[in-house]
């Protein structure tokens, strides 16, 4: 099972979309600093404002890429108030 999600800095309130097999691990780490993307490395603290699951990473990487579509940001948009 993985899961494609994304989490909103409080520092700059700038959106990181990603995919990960354990979200509270990953969520955890964004939140560390450690093993965080150079993109989210010191953009913490972060808050999760969306995810949803997907059976295998082959799903999940064609999801995050949507959502990282102009089509994709409209729907979080829309869909996270």
């Amino acid at each position: 099972m993985y899961f494609v999600y994304v989490i909103k800095s409080e520092k700059d309130k700038k959106r990181y979309t990603g995919i990960t097999d354990n979200l509270a691990r990953r969520i955890k780490q964004h939140n560390s600093g450690s093993k965080a993307t150079p993109s989210t490395k010191n953009r913490g603290p972060f808050t999760m404002i969306y995810f949803e699951k997907a059976e295998n990473s082959m799903m999940a990487r064609r999801r995050e890429k949507y959502l990282k579509s102009g089509i994709g940001r409209a729907f979080l948009k829309n869909t996270v108030k």
